[in-house]
């Protein structure tokens, strides 16, 4: 800050670049279905999960030293987090949804030291098959210390302690090594009082809201409808928005699209 001053400093991070991350402001403050279900009133939890098929490859000296949670966790499903809980902004631009976002980040329940073991889990990947290849451990890959407890995996709930969303656990997970590539966000909303189109025994399956962020791009929405030929039986179906199956190839990444802004003058997308 010696050399620049605040409105010339860019925090970039590639995350706010995707078209589903921000998409996810339009999704709430421009469809009038949502937001005014957007409380803890209607809302059950909300769960964010960003996990890798691959494990750290050449990064290992670099993970070493940051780990899932700083490598994901305090940057990437953190700024998630807040796009899923902030207040509407005034206006569209840096100033006001950056006020908004760090209001969730101010409201983040503390987690106190003998509090950690009831909010978060961390682990690392073993050795294994994928796709018919052996592949290591962890703690046997090239520039990993041998005793590291360093994390490759992590989930956690959160509490944001405010009026919107007191008492709405956000779960979040990320982790490298597992079963596929994948980040996604689901909103699930909560049960009506009564069963009755499932019959006895049977479990009402939930209101979803899923965000596809990558790799594919897009929304599913879960509902309960009238099962054919079924009486008064219901069962869940999905209405599905792809965003990214029209894409051209010359698509701009992420990356691409934040540089540009940053070319424009354009902080809004920025940490």
């Amino acid at each position: 800050r010696e050399a620049f001053t605040e409105d010339q400093i860019y925090r970039i991070d590639h995350y706010l670049g995707k078209q589903m991350v921000q998409n996810i402001e339009v999704i709430r403050f421009a469809n009038a279905i949502f937001e005014p279900l957007w409380t803890n009133r209607y809302i059950s939890n909300i769960q964010i999960t960003s996990s890798e098929d691959l494990g750290v490859e050449d990064r290992a000296r670099y993970y070493e030293k940051s780990g899932a949670l700083r490598d994901m966790v305090q940057n990437h499903i953190l700024q998630m987090v807040a796009l899923l809980a902030m207040e509407p902004p005034i206006k569209l631009n840096t100033e006001e949804i950056r006020s908004e976002k760090v209001k969730v980040l101010r409201a983040l329940r503390p987690i106190r030291k003998d509090e950690v073991d009831q909010f978060f889990v961390r682990g690392q990947y073993d050795a294994g098959v994928v796709d018919e290849k052996q592949v290591p451990a962890y703690r046997d890959e090239q520039n990993v210390a041998k005793e590291s407890n360093t994390e490759t995996f992590v989930a956690g709930k959160l509490l944001i302690d405010n009026f919107r969303w007191a008492g709405v656990p956000f779960y979040i997970r990320t982790g490298k090594r597992m079963q596929k590539k994948s980040t996604q966000i689901v909103v699930q909303f909560k049960d009506i009082p009564m069963n009755l189109y499932y019959g006895n025994g049977n479990t009402m399956h939930p209101n979803l809201l899923v965000i596809h962020i990558q790799p594919d791009e897009g929304i599913t929405l879960h509902l309960n409808a009238r099962k054919l030929g079924g009486g008064t039986f219901a069962q869940p179906i999905k209405l599905d928005y792809c965003h990214n199956c029209g894409d051209g190839i010359n698509t701009p990444e992420a990356y691409e699209k934040l540089i540009l802004d940053c070319l424009h003058g354009d902080a809004t997308n920025f940490a």
